[in-house]
């Protein structure tokens, strides 16, 4: 069940990849082994789930196992965020009533998929989600998935109605997240919000983000504990300096030829993971090929420049 106190929601939450082994399963050992490392490195709390956790290529058991493993290991550490992506209302609340048995502290949620939706039934859908349980739900604007953005005035009203606890945005729109931060303030500050574009963080933080969810964190969480530590002393200086080392370090994504988006993007995390040890193979789910030959030596020589190896 979920934790009987209200967490705290803010800083850094990496997007957790999901470690498998050659037949698709959960690599227990391997996830146990990036959750430590996210744990030892500081970080605020854990997304599970999300785009980097292929949360959209796992079936209902497989994401079951990963939130219950998740909970299980982090141990109320800190809190667990979970990715209850699927296609419509129902489904979505179908996840959400699993994520509420496997204990997580709040659901993150996408518009609907596949259908075509306006802003007032991406609204009816979030109000929907939202009334599934009574964990936070967090909206997840990632436009290049879902194929609309959410709505700026819908996030905040359903923020000061108590629908949505926060917005988690990687849209890599960063004049409409700014736009977001202050309608936000101007509500009174009901949602909390956290940006997803790795490479602007020091930025976003600036502007009055609450936190980050960056992929690379699964790479060099330490490294964004950094920055956000940086940022929350008002050192403005040495924010920067860390975010120009992770934005050095970001390059593993763009090393990656002929694969698709996410093969690369994912990819590399996994593969830079698996050259450090953490996690037995950087095996993705089908159809997306893991990373091979050349490329994993690119990625091995970028990991060593960032001081990682």
């Amino acid at each position: 069940m979920p934790t009987s106190t209200t967490p705290t929601f803010a800083g850094v939450i990496p997007p957790v990849v999901t470690p498998l082994t050659a037949d698709g399963e959960l690599d227990r050992a391997s996830f146990e082994r990036v959750i430590t490392s996210q744990l030892d490195a500081g970080v605020h709390g854990l997304f599970v789930l999300g785009s980097s956790g292929e949360v959209a290529y796992l079936d209902d058991a497989r994401r079951t196992q990963v939130m219950e493993a998740a909970v299980e290991i982090t141990a109320g550490r800190v809190p667990v965020m979970a990715g209850v992506i699927d296609l419509t209302t129902h489904r979505v609340a179908d996840q959400v009533r699993r994520a509420v048995d496997a204990g997580v502290d709040a659901v993150v949620a996408t518009a609907p998929l596949y259908i075509r939706t306006n802003d007032e039934e991406i609204e009816r859908h979030f109000r929907g989600v939202a009334a599934a349980s009574d964990l936070p739900l967090f909206a997840y604007d990632v436009p290049v998935c879902v194929h609309s953005k959410l709505d700026l005035g819908m996030l905040v009203r359903l923020g000061t109605e108590g629908v949505i606890a926060g917005v988690k945005d990687s849209s890599g729109d960063d004049v409409g997240f700014r736009r977001l931060v202050a309608a936000n303030r101007a509500a009174g500050s009901p949602l909390r919000l956290f940006t997803g574009h790795e490479v602007v963080v020091d930025g976003m933080l600036l502007l009055g983000a609450d936190g980050v969810v960056p992929g690379l964190g699964n790479v060099d969480p330490a490294g964004y504990v950094r920055l956000w530590d940086a940022a929350q002393a008002g050192d403005w200086a040495a924010a920067r300096d860390e975010q120009d080392r992770l934005a050095a370090l970001f390059e593993i994504v763009f090393q990656p030829r002929g694969y698709s988006g996410g093969a690369s993007g994912l990819g590399a995390f996994k593969t830079s993971l698996q050259l450090l040890g953490l996690i037995e193979s950087n095996v993705m789910t089908t159809p997306a090929p893991a990373l091979e030959g050349e490329v994993v030596d690119q990625i091995k020589v970028i990991l060593a420049e960032a001081g990682l190896l």
